[in-house]
Protein backbone atom coordinates (compact mmCIF):
# COMPACT_ATOMS: atom_id res chain seq x y z
CA UNK A 1 0.00 0.00 0.00
CA UNK A 2 1.26 3.42 -1.30
CA UNK A 3 0.89 6.47 1.07
CA UNK A 4 -0.97 9.39 -0.45
CA UNK A 5 1.75 12.13 -1.29
CA UNK A 6 -1.47 14.81 -0.58
CA UNK A 7 -4.12 14.93 1.87
CA UNK A 8 -6.92 17.07 0.80
CA UNK A 9 -9.27 17.85 4.19
CA UNK A 10 -12.67 18.84 3.41
CA UNK A 11 -14.40 20.48 6.61
CA UNK A 12 -18.11 18.81 6.63
CA UNK A 13 -20.02 20.31 9.34
CA UNK A 14 -23.46 21.63 9.22
CA UNK A 15 -23.11 24.80 7.73
CA UNK A 16 -20.75 23.19 5.00
CA UNK A 17 -24.01 21.21 4.16
CA UNK A 18 -25.79 23.74 3.59
CA UNK A 19 -22.81 25.33 1.26
CA UNK A 20 -23.16 22.04 -0.73
CA UNK A 21 -20.08 19.72 0.23
CA UNK A 22 -21.54 16.93 -0.54
CA UNK A 23 -21.42 18.33 -4.41
CA UNK A 24 -18.05 19.27 -3.67
CA UNK A 25 -16.62 16.37 -2.83
CA UNK A 26 -18.12 14.36 -5.38
CA UNK A 27 -16.52 16.79 -8.09
CA UNK A 28 -13.16 16.83 -6.38
CA UNK A 29 -13.66 12.78 -6.39
CA UNK A 30 -14.06 12.80 -9.94
CA UNK A 31 -11.51 15.41 -10.83
CA UNK A 32 -8.97 13.40 -9.02
CA UNK A 33 -9.66 10.16 -10.51
CA UNK A 34 -9.85 11.43 -14.40
CA UNK A 35 -6.34 12.87 -13.74
CA UNK A 36 -4.96 9.57 -12.73
CA UNK A 37 -4.34 11.25 -9.62
CA UNK A 38 -6.06 8.37 -7.37
CA UNK A 39 -2.87 6.77 -5.57
CA UNK A 40 -1.18 10.27 -5.12
CA UNK A 41 -3.70 12.25 -3.18
CA UNK A 42 -6.49 11.34 -0.90
CA UNK A 43 -9.56 13.56 -0.32
CA UNK A 44 -10.28 13.16 3.22
CA UNK A 45 -13.62 14.23 5.05
CA UNK A 46 -13.12 15.76 8.75
CA UNK A 47 -14.73 18.19 11.06
CA UNK A 48 -14.86 21.87 10.98
CA UNK A 49 -11.38 23.23 9.73
CA UNK A 50 -12.26 26.59 11.93
CA UNK A 51 -13.58 29.20 9.49
CA UNK A 52 -17.34 30.16 9.46
CA UNK A 53 -18.91 32.16 6.73
CA UNK A 54 -16.96 31.22 4.10
CA UNK A 55 -19.02 28.31 2.30
CA UNK A 56 -17.17 25.07 1.70
CA UNK A 57 -13.81 25.10 2.99
CA UNK A 58 -10.80 22.74 2.25
CA UNK A 59 -7.21 22.02 2.74
CA UNK A 60 -4.65 20.60 1.41
CA UNK A 61 -1.73 19.29 3.02
CA UNK A 62 1.12 19.18 3.53
CA UNK A 63 0.82 22.21 1.65
CA UNK A 64 -0.90 24.40 4.02
CA UNK A 65 -2.95 25.87 1.44
CA UNK A 66 -6.64 26.44 2.23
CA UNK A 67 -9.35 27.05 0.03
CA UNK A 68 -12.59 29.16 0.68
CA UNK A 69 -16.10 29.49 -1.06
CA UNK A 70 -15.45 26.26 -2.83
CA UNK A 71 -17.53 25.28 -5.95
CA UNK A 72 -18.33 21.72 -7.82
CA UNK A 73 -17.07 23.98 -10.92
CA UNK A 74 -13.75 24.97 -8.68
CA UNK A 75 -12.70 21.55 -8.11
CA UNK A 76 -11.59 20.50 -11.26
CA UNK A 77 -9.20 23.96 -11.59
CA UNK A 78 -7.62 23.11 -8.27
CA UNK A 79 -7.15 19.58 -9.03
CA UNK A 80 -5.42 20.13 -12.64
CA UNK A 81 -3.33 23.32 -11.47
CA UNK A 82 -2.66 22.49 -8.19
CA UNK A 83 -2.63 18.83 -6.71
CA UNK A 84 -1.18 17.91 -10.36
CA UNK A 85 1.06 20.75 -11.49
CA UNK A 86 1.70 22.27 -7.90
CA UNK A 87 -0.03 25.86 -8.76
CA UNK A 88 -2.21 27.25 -5.79
CA UNK A 89 -5.11 28.78 -6.99
CA UNK A 90 -4.61 32.26 -6.02
CA UNK A 91 -8.47 33.58 -6.60
CA UNK A 92 -9.73 31.04 -3.74
CA UNK A 93 -6.92 30.73 -1.40
CA UNK A 94 -7.03 32.21 1.73
CA UNK A 95 -4.11 33.96 3.71
CA UNK A 96 -1.58 31.46 4.96
CA UNK A 97 -2.36 33.29 8.61
CA UNK A 98 -6.05 32.06 8.46
CA UNK A 99 -6.85 31.12 11.95
CA UNK A 100 -6.93 27.01 11.50
CA UNK A 101 -4.48 24.42 12.41
CA UNK A 102 -2.71 22.81 10.01
CA UNK A 103 -1.72 18.76 11.06
CA UNK A 104 1.12 18.61 13.60
CA UNK A 105 1.26 22.44 13.59
CA UNK A 106 0.01 25.34 15.31
CA UNK A 107 -1.03 28.98 13.97
CA UNK A 108 -0.70 32.19 15.42
CA UNK A 109 -1.56 32.32 19.22
CA UNK A 110 -3.72 29.00 19.16
CA UNK A 111 -3.52 26.18 21.47
CA UNK A 112 -5.24 23.29 20.43
CA UNK A 113 -6.13 20.66 23.20
CA UNK A 114 -10.41 20.24 22.74
CA UNK A 115 -10.09 20.77 19.04
CA UNK A 116 -6.60 19.02 18.48
CA UNK A 117 -8.27 16.56 16.07
CA UNK A 118 -10.81 18.60 14.45
CA UNK A 119 -10.30 19.17 11.01
CA UNK A 120 -7.55 16.80 11.12
CA UNK A 121 -9.33 12.99 11.54
CA UNK A 122 -11.67 11.40 9.85
CA UNK A 123 -14.69 11.94 12.94
CA UNK A 124 -16.59 9.21 11.86
CA UNK A 125 -13.82 6.74 11.71
CA UNK A 126 -13.17 5.85 15.12
CA UNK A 127 -9.39 4.22 13.97
CA UNK A 128 -8.58 7.73 13.45
CA UNK A 129 -9.37 8.69 16.95
CA UNK A 130 -7.23 5.66 18.38
CA UNK A 131 -4.19 6.32 16.49
CA UNK A 132 -4.07 10.21 18.09
CA UNK A 133 -4.28 8.58 21.68
CA UNK A 134 -7.87 8.47 21.67
CA UNK A 135 -9.32 5.82 24.51
CA UNK A 136 -5.93 5.36 26.27
CA UNK A 137 -6.73 7.19 29.36
CA UNK A 138 -9.86 5.57 29.33
CA UNK A 139 -8.08 2.21 29.29
CA UNK A 140 -5.86 3.27 31.75
CA UNK A 141 -8.08 4.67 34.17
CA UNK A 142 -10.16 1.36 33.98
CA UNK A 143 -7.47 -1.12 34.35
CA UNK A 144 -4.74 0.40 36.64
CA UNK A 145 -6.29 3.32 38.28
CA UNK A 146 -8.89 3.52 40.80
CA UNK A 147 -12.19 5.96 40.44
CA UNK A 148 -10.77 8.14 43.38
CA UNK A 149 -7.19 8.66 41.22
CA UNK A 150 -9.10 9.69 38.32
CA UNK A 151 -11.34 12.41 40.41
CA UNK A 152 -7.93 13.51 42.27
CA UNK A 153 -6.14 14.05 38.68
CA UNK A 154 -9.07 16.40 37.83
CA UNK A 155 -8.92 18.15 40.99
CA UNK A 156 -5.21 18.64 40.58
CA UNK A 157 -5.50 19.55 36.81
CA UNK A 158 -7.60 22.74 37.97
CA UNK A 159 -10.31 22.09 35.09
CA UNK A 160 -13.57 24.43 36.00
CA UNK A 161 -16.92 24.09 33.92
CA UNK A 162 -16.32 25.61 30.17
CA UNK A 163 -20.04 26.10 30.13
CA UNK A 164 -20.08 29.63 31.86
CA UNK A 165 -19.96 29.16 35.34
CA UNK A 166 -16.83 27.93 35.45
CA UNK A 167 -17.12 25.61 38.74
CA UNK A 168 -14.75 23.50 39.83
CA UNK A 169 -15.07 19.97 37.59
CA UNK A 170 -13.20 17.94 40.06
CA UNK A 171 -15.18 19.31 43.35
CA UNK A 172 -18.88 18.24 41.22
CA UNK A 173 -17.40 14.96 40.90
CA UNK A 174 -16.40 14.56 44.26
CA UNK A 175 -19.77 15.38 45.98
CA UNK A 176 -21.78 12.92 43.14
CA UNK A 177 -19.01 9.76 44.21
CA UNK A 178 -19.57 10.42 47.73
CA UNK A 179 -23.00 9.80 48.12
CA UNK A 180 -24.91 7.29 49.21
CA UNK A 181 -24.54 4.06 47.31
CA UNK A 182 -27.10 3.43 44.65
CA UNK A 183 -28.03 4.71 41.02
CA UNK A 184 -26.12 7.81 39.76
CA UNK A 185 -25.53 9.76 36.36
CA UNK A 186 -23.61 11.69 33.88
CA UNK A 187 -25.10 14.25 31.61
CA UNK A 188 -23.80 16.09 29.02
CA UNK A 189 -25.05 19.33 28.52
CA UNK A 190 -25.13 20.06 24.64
CA UNK A 191 -28.11 22.03 24.35
CA UNK A 192 -26.28 25.19 22.87
CA UNK A 193 -29.03 27.89 22.63
CA UNK A 194 -27.06 30.65 23.73
CA UNK A 195 -26.97 33.52 19.89
CA UNK A 196 -23.64 33.02 18.12
CA UNK A 197 -22.13 30.20 19.88
CA UNK A 198 -21.44 26.85 18.00
CA UNK A 199 -18.32 25.61 19.65
CA UNK A 200 -19.77 22.78 21.17
CA UNK A 201 -21.59 21.98 17.67
CA UNK A 202 -17.81 21.64 16.15
CA UNK A 203 -16.51 19.88 18.52
CA UNK A 204 -19.28 17.16 18.11
CA UNK A 205 -19.00 17.44 14.72
CA UNK A 206 -14.94 17.16 14.34
CA UNK A 207 -14.46 14.68 17.54
CA UNK A 208 -17.56 13.01 18.79
CA UNK A 209 -15.03 10.21 20.76
CA UNK A 210 -13.40 12.31 22.46
CA UNK A 211 -16.40 13.61 24.59
CA UNK A 212 -17.74 10.23 24.82
CA UNK A 213 -13.96 9.20 26.33
CA UNK A 214 -14.72 12.13 28.45
CA UNK A 215 -18.49 11.16 29.82
CA UNK A 216 -16.87 7.09 30.41
CA UNK A 217 -14.12 8.64 32.47
CA UNK A 218 -16.74 11.25 34.45
CA UNK A 219 -18.90 7.40 34.63
CA UNK A 220 -16.56 5.58 36.25
CA UNK A 221 -15.49 7.92 38.37
CA UNK A 222 -18.52 8.91 40.07
CA UNK A 223 -19.84 5.21 39.77
CA UNK A 224 -22.44 5.73 37.54
CA UNK A 225 -22.94 3.03 34.36
CA UNK A 226 -25.20 5.42 32.40
CA UNK A 227 -24.09 8.58 30.58
CA UNK A 228 -27.14 10.52 28.52
CA UNK A 229 -26.11 13.08 25.94
CA UNK A 230 -28.77 15.96 26.10
CA UNK A 231 -28.82 18.12 22.20
CA UNK A 232 -29.80 20.18 20.72
CA UNK A 233 -32.65 19.14 18.29
CA UNK A 234 -31.55 20.80 15.32
CA UNK A 235 -28.12 19.36 15.49
CA UNK A 236 -28.61 16.78 12.87
CA UNK A 237 -24.93 16.11 11.61
CA UNK A 238 -23.84 16.25 15.09
CA UNK A 239 -26.67 13.63 16.57
CA UNK A 240 -25.93 11.15 13.61
CA UNK A 241 -22.08 11.53 14.03
CA UNK A 242 -22.21 10.65 18.20
CA UNK A 243 -24.90 7.78 17.16
CA UNK A 244 -21.76 6.27 15.37
CA UNK A 245 -19.40 6.77 17.19
CA UNK A 246 -21.15 5.36 20.33
CA UNK A 247 -21.83 2.07 18.28
CA UNK A 248 -18.21 2.04 16.81
CA UNK A 249 -16.76 2.47 20.25
CA UNK A 250 -19.72 -0.52 21.27
CA UNK A 251 -18.40 -2.35 18.96
CA UNK A 252 -14.67 -2.45 19.90
CA UNK A 253 -15.57 -2.82 23.41
CA UNK A 254 -14.54 0.37 24.93
CA UNK A 255 -18.06 1.89 25.77
CA UNK A 256 -20.85 -0.86 26.77
CA UNK A 257 -20.78 -4.01 28.78
CA UNK A 258 -17.32 -4.71 30.28
CA UNK A 259 -15.55 -1.73 29.19
CA UNK A 260 -11.79 -3.05 27.72
CA UNK A 261 -12.98 -6.07 29.39
CA UNK A 262 -13.27 -4.89 32.73
CA UNK A 263 -16.08 -5.08 35.35
CA UNK A 264 -17.23 -1.71 34.54
CA UNK A 265 -19.89 -1.19 32.33
CA UNK A 266 -21.04 2.36 30.45
CA UNK A 267 -23.67 3.20 28.15
CA UNK A 268 -24.49 6.45 26.34
CA UNK A 269 -27.60 7.42 25.14
CA UNK A 270 -28.71 10.30 23.22
CA UNK A 271 -31.85 12.71 23.47
CA UNK A 272 -32.47 15.40 21.17
CA UNK A 273 -33.31 18.46 23.01
CA UNK A 274 -36.47 20.69 21.67
CA UNK A 275 -35.67 23.92 21.18
CA UNK A 276 -35.81 25.65 24.40
CA UNK A 277 -32.85 28.27 25.46
CA UNK A 278 -34.16 27.75 29.40
CA UNK A 279 -32.79 23.99 29.11
CA UNK A 280 -29.24 25.05 29.06
CA UNK A 281 -30.17 25.46 32.49
CA UNK A 282 -29.10 22.18 34.62
CA UNK A 283 -31.74 21.22 36.43
CA UNK A 284 -34.31 22.36 33.49
CA UNK A 285 -32.24 19.93 31.53
CA UNK A 286 -33.23 17.56 34.01
CA UNK A 287 -37.05 18.28 34.06
CA UNK A 288 -36.69 18.00 30.29
CA UNK A 289 -34.87 14.45 30.27
CA UNK A 290 -37.71 13.30 32.74
CA UNK A 291 -40.41 13.94 30.51
CA UNK A 292 -41.73 17.30 32.13
CA UNK A 293 -41.81 20.67 31.27
CA UNK A 294 -38.50 22.49 31.26
CA UNK A 295 -38.51 24.58 34.17
CA UNK A 296 -35.69 25.52 36.07
CA UNK A 297 -35.77 23.56 40.01
CA UNK A 298 -35.97 25.78 43.49
CA UNK A 299 -32.00 24.76 44.69
CA UNK A 300 -31.26 23.46 47.07
CA UNK A 301 -31.23 20.11 45.97
CA UNK A 302 -28.27 20.30 43.80
CA UNK A 303 -27.97 17.66 41.17
CA UNK A 304 -24.89 16.20 42.96
CA UNK A 305 -27.19 14.87 45.64
CA UNK A 306 -30.61 14.93 43.86
CA UNK A 307 -30.24 15.26 40.00
CA UNK A 308 -32.15 12.80 36.91
CA UNK A 309 -34.51 10.80 38.82
CA UNK A 310 -33.93 12.08 42.03
CA UNK A 311 -30.47 10.13 41.83
CA UNK A 312 -26.67 11.82 42.32
CA UNK A 313 -26.00 13.06 38.80
CA UNK A 314 -23.33 14.81 37.05
CA UNK A 315 -24.14 17.85 34.60
CA UNK A 316 -21.11 18.66 32.46
CA UNK A 317 -20.56 20.56 29.53
CA UNK A 318 -18.92 19.30 26.31
CA UNK A 319 -16.17 21.39 26.00
CA UNK A 320 -15.28 20.63 30.05
CA UNK A 321 -15.53 16.79 29.33
CA UNK A 322 -13.59 17.06 26.07
CA UNK A 323 -10.81 18.26 28.39
CA UNK A 324 -10.96 15.18 30.58
CA UNK A 325 -9.07 12.32 28.37
CA UNK A 326 -5.99 14.59 27.84
CA UNK A 327 -5.86 15.26 31.79
CA UNK A 328 -5.90 11.83 32.29
CA UNK A 329 -3.59 10.57 29.58
CA UNK A 330 -1.24 13.39 29.83
CA UNK A 331 -1.11 14.65 33.76
CA UNK A 332 -2.46 17.54 35.83
CA UNK A 333 0.97 18.88 35.67
CA UNK A 334 1.09 19.19 32.05
CA UNK A 335 -2.83 20.73 32.02
CA UNK A 336 -1.38 23.48 34.57
CA UNK A 337 1.21 24.69 32.17
CA UNK A 338 -2.04 26.15 29.84
CA UNK A 339 -3.35 29.08 31.11
CA UNK A 340 -3.19 30.94 34.38
CA UNK A 341 -2.78 29.62 37.55
CA UNK A 342 -6.16 29.71 39.06
CA UNK A 343 -7.75 29.01 35.42
CA UNK A 344 -5.57 26.62 33.90
CA UNK A 345 -5.91 25.17 30.27
CA UNK A 346 -7.38 26.30 27.26
CA UNK A 347 -10.75 27.97 26.01
CA UNK A 348 -12.96 27.53 22.95
CA UNK A 349 -14.27 30.49 21.34
CA UNK A 350 -16.57 31.08 18.28
CA UNK A 351 -15.66 34.74 16.80
CA UNK A 352 -18.10 36.37 14.84
CA UNK A 353 -19.39 39.73 13.23
CA UNK A 354 -17.15 42.72 11.58
CA UNK A 355 -13.71 40.64 11.60
CA UNK A 356 -11.93 39.29 8.55
CA UNK A 357 -11.59 35.31 9.34
CA UNK A 358 -14.88 34.43 11.74
CA UNK A 359 -14.86 31.19 13.15
CA UNK A 360 -13.74 28.65 15.83
CA UNK A 361 -10.55 29.52 17.79
CA UNK A 362 -8.96 27.89 20.78
CA UNK A 363 -6.31 29.36 22.95
CA UNK A 364 -4.65 29.51 26.90
CA UNK A 365 -6.99 30.76 29.28
CA UNK A 366 -5.66 34.80 30.17
CA UNK A 367 -4.86 35.61 26.47
CA UNK A 368 -6.38 39.03 25.56
CA UNK A 369 -9.33 39.61 23.87
CA UNK A 370 -7.20 41.48 21.78
CA UNK A 371 -5.47 38.34 20.20
CA UNK A 372 -8.71 37.20 19.38
CA UNK A 373 -9.89 39.94 17.30
CA UNK A 374 -6.56 41.09 15.58
CA UNK A 375 -4.85 38.37 15.64
CA UNK A 376 -6.77 35.14 14.84
CA UNK A 377 -9.83 37.16 13.48
CA UNK A 378 -7.30 39.01 11.84
CA UNK A 379 -8.97 42.66 12.53
CA UNK A 380 -11.48 44.57 10.85
CA UNK A 381 -13.40 44.29 8.08
CA UNK A 382 -11.60 46.50 5.61
CA UNK A 383 -12.48 49.94 6.41
CA UNK A 384 -14.11 49.48 9.46
CA UNK A 385 -13.39 51.36 12.98
CA UNK A 386 -14.31 49.33 16.26
CA UNK A 387 -17.18 49.82 18.31
CA UNK A 388 -17.11 47.10 20.58
CA UNK A 389 -17.02 43.93 21.49
CA UNK A 390 -20.02 41.51 23.27
CA UNK A 391 -18.44 38.79 24.77
CA UNK A 392 -19.75 35.91 26.42
CA UNK A 393 -23.42 35.45 24.24
CA UNK A 394 -26.26 37.04 24.71
CA UNK A 395 -25.93 36.51 28.42
CA UNK A 396 -22.51 38.41 28.24
CA UNK A 397 -21.08 42.12 28.75
CA UNK A 398 -20.35 44.91 26.12
CA UNK A 399 -16.94 45.79 26.00
CA UNK A 400 -15.43 49.20 24.31
CA UNK A 401 -12.38 49.25 22.33
CA UNK A 402 -10.72 50.48 25.63
CA UNK A 403 -11.06 47.12 27.53
CA UNK A 404 -9.55 44.91 24.14
CA UNK A 405 -6.31 44.04 26.46
CA UNK A 406 -8.91 42.21 29.19
CA UNK A 407 -7.55 38.75 29.45
CA UNK A 408 -10.20 36.25 28.85
CA UNK A 409 -10.55 34.05 32.10
CA UNK A 410 -13.32 33.59 34.91
CA UNK A 411 -11.10 35.32 37.53
CA UNK A 412 -10.19 38.26 35.03
CA UNK A 413 -13.50 39.30 33.76
CA UNK A 414 -15.01 38.69 36.68
CA UNK A 415 -12.76 41.42 38.15
CA UNK A 416 -14.08 43.70 35.71
CA UNK A 417 -17.57 43.06 35.99
CA UNK A 418 -18.21 40.66 32.75
CA UNK A 419 -18.32 37.16 32.47
CA UNK A 420 -17.00 34.62 30.14
CA UNK A 421 -20.07 32.71 30.02
CA UNK A 422 -20.72 30.58 26.72
CA UNK A 423 -17.41 31.69 24.66
CA UNK A 424 -19.27 33.80 21.78
CA UNK A 425 -17.17 37.06 21.03
CA UNK A 426 -19.11 39.15 18.89
CA UNK A 427 -17.37 42.27 16.84
CA UNK A 428 -19.31 44.96 16.24
CA UNK A 429 -17.85 48.19 14.00
CA UNK A 430 -19.42 51.79 13.38
CA UNK A 431 -22.00 50.50 11.67
CA UNK A 432 -23.68 48.32 14.45
CA UNK A 433 -25.25 50.64 17.03
CA UNK A 434 -24.85 49.07 20.87
CA UNK A 435 -28.64 49.88 21.74
CA UNK A 436 -30.50 47.85 18.67
CA UNK A 437 -28.38 44.65 19.26
CA UNK A 438 -28.89 45.34 23.39
CA UNK A 439 -32.60 45.30 21.80
CA UNK A 440 -32.16 42.20 20.06
CA UNK A 441 -30.65 40.80 23.34
CA UNK A 442 -33.34 41.41 25.65
CA UNK A 443 -36.20 40.02 22.69
CA UNK A 444 -34.18 36.98 22.51
CA UNK A 445 -34.50 36.69 26.78
CA UNK A 446 -38.01 37.62 26.74
CA UNK A 447 -38.62 34.98 24.46
CA UNK A 448 -37.06 32.41 25.95
CA UNK A 449 -38.07 33.20 29.19
CA UNK A 450 -39.99 30.09 30.25
CA UNK A 451 -42.25 32.23 32.34
CA UNK A 452 -41.92 30.48 35.91
CA UNK A 453 -41.00 32.92 38.12
CA UNK A 454 -42.60 37.01 38.17
CA UNK A 455 -38.96 38.44 38.12
CA UNK A 456 -38.37 36.86 34.84
CA UNK A 457 -41.50 37.36 33.07
CA UNK A 458 -42.58 40.21 33.62
CA UNK A 459 -39.13 41.56 33.79
CA UNK A 460 -38.33 41.05 30.28
CA UNK A 461 -41.46 41.82 28.79
CA UNK A 462 -41.02 45.74 31.02
CA UNK A 463 -37.19 45.69 29.47
CA UNK A 464 -38.32 44.99 25.57
CA UNK A 465 -41.25 47.54 26.06
CA UNK A 466 -38.55 50.51 27.30
CA UNK A 467 -35.53 49.33 24.62
CA UNK A 468 -37.94 50.18 21.97
CA UNK A 469 -39.44 53.35 23.33
CA UNK A 470 -35.14 54.18 23.01
CA UNK A 471 -34.98 52.47 19.60
CA UNK A 472 -37.92 54.67 18.34
CA UNK A 473 -36.40 57.75 20.00
CA UNK A 474 -39.23 58.60 22.86
CA UNK A 475 -37.53 58.23 25.53
CA UNK A 476 -36.20 60.40 28.52
CA UNK A 477 -33.40 59.64 30.82
CA UNK A 478 -35.93 58.20 33.47
CA UNK A 479 -35.80 55.34 30.98
CA UNK A 480 -32.09 54.26 31.57
CA UNK A 481 -32.86 54.38 35.25
CA UNK A 482 -35.93 51.97 35.10
CA UNK A 483 -34.26 49.74 33.51
CA UNK A 484 -31.23 49.36 35.49
CA UNK A 485 -34.24 48.83 38.55
CA UNK A 486 -35.67 46.16 36.83
CA UNK A 487 -31.88 44.28 36.10
CA UNK A 488 -30.97 44.24 39.26
CA UNK A 489 -34.33 43.17 41.08
CA UNK A 490 -34.06 39.89 37.96
CA UNK A 491 -30.90 39.59 39.07
CA UNK A 492 -31.86 39.31 42.82
CA UNK A 493 -35.14 37.56 42.72
CA UNK A 494 -35.24 35.15 39.40
CA UNK A 495 -35.37 31.86 39.73
CA UNK A 496 -32.49 30.60 37.10
CA UNK A 497 -29.75 31.91 35.69
CA UNK A 498 -31.66 33.24 32.41
CA UNK A 499 -33.64 36.29 34.42
CA UNK A 500 -30.39 36.75 36.85
CA UNK A 501 -27.64 36.99 33.65
CA UNK A 502 -29.83 39.71 31.80
CA UNK A 503 -28.45 42.87 34.75
CA UNK A 504 -24.57 41.77 32.50
CA UNK A 505 -25.29 43.16 29.04
CA UNK A 506 -27.94 46.11 30.53
CA UNK A 507 -25.38 47.06 32.85
CA UNK A 508 -22.28 46.66 30.65
CA UNK A 509 -24.21 48.35 27.56
CA UNK A 510 -24.92 51.44 29.54
CA UNK A 511 -21.55 52.14 31.67
CA UNK A 512 -19.32 51.77 28.12
CA UNK A 513 -21.43 53.28 26.03
CA UNK A 514 -23.11 56.25 27.42
CA UNK A 515 -23.19 58.43 24.44
CA UNK A 516 -24.83 55.84 22.19
CA UNK A 517 -27.76 55.83 25.06
CA UNK A 518 -27.29 59.53 25.01
CA UNK A 519 -27.81 59.90 21.34
CA UNK A 520 -31.26 58.07 21.33
CA UNK A 521 -33.01 60.22 24.32
CA UNK A 522 -35.79 62.87 23.38
CA UNK A 523 -36.62 62.41 19.93
CA UNK A 524 -32.52 60.73 19.13
CA UNK A 525 -32.93 57.72 17.58
CA UNK A 526 -30.35 56.18 14.41
CA UNK A 527 -30.74 54.04 11.04
CA UNK A 528 -30.35 50.74 12.24
CA UNK A 529 -32.74 51.17 15.24
CA UNK A 530 -34.95 53.34 12.84
CA UNK A 531 -34.89 49.99 10.58
CA UNK A 532 -35.11 47.63 13.50
CA UNK A 533 -38.42 49.65 15.35
CA UNK A 534 -40.30 49.50 11.64
CA UNK A 535 -39.62 45.84 11.17
CA UNK A 536 -40.86 45.17 14.12
CA UNK A 537 -44.04 47.61 13.44
CA UNK A 538 -44.77 45.31 10.27
CA UNK A 539 -45.36 41.84 12.05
Amino acid sequence: MTLARVHVLVGVDDEARLAGVDAVLSALRAAVEELGLSGEVQVVETGTLGISGRGVVIAVQPDGVYYAEVTPADCREIAEEHLLKGRPVARLRLPTAAPVARPGELLARQTRVVLANCGVIDPERIEEYIAQGGYEALGRAVTELRPEDVIELVKRSGLRGRGGAGFPTGIKWSAVRSAPPGERYVVCNADEGEPGTFKDRLILEGDPHKLLEGMALAGYAVGAHLGILYIRGEYALSISRVRKAIADAEGLGILGERVFDTDFSFRVEVRPGAGAYVCGEETALLESLEGKRGWPRIRPPYPVTAGLWGKPTVVNNVETLANVPDIVRRGPAWYRTLGTPTCPGTKVYTVLGSVRYPGLVEVEMGTPLRVLVYELGGGLLPGRTLQGVLIGGAAGAFLPPGELDTRLDFDSLGERGAALGSGAVLVLDERACVVDTLGSVLRFFHHESCGQCVPCRSGTDVLVRLIGRLQGGGASRSVLEQMLTIVDAMRAASLCPLGQSVALPVRTALAGFPEEFASHLDGGGCPQCQATVRALGER
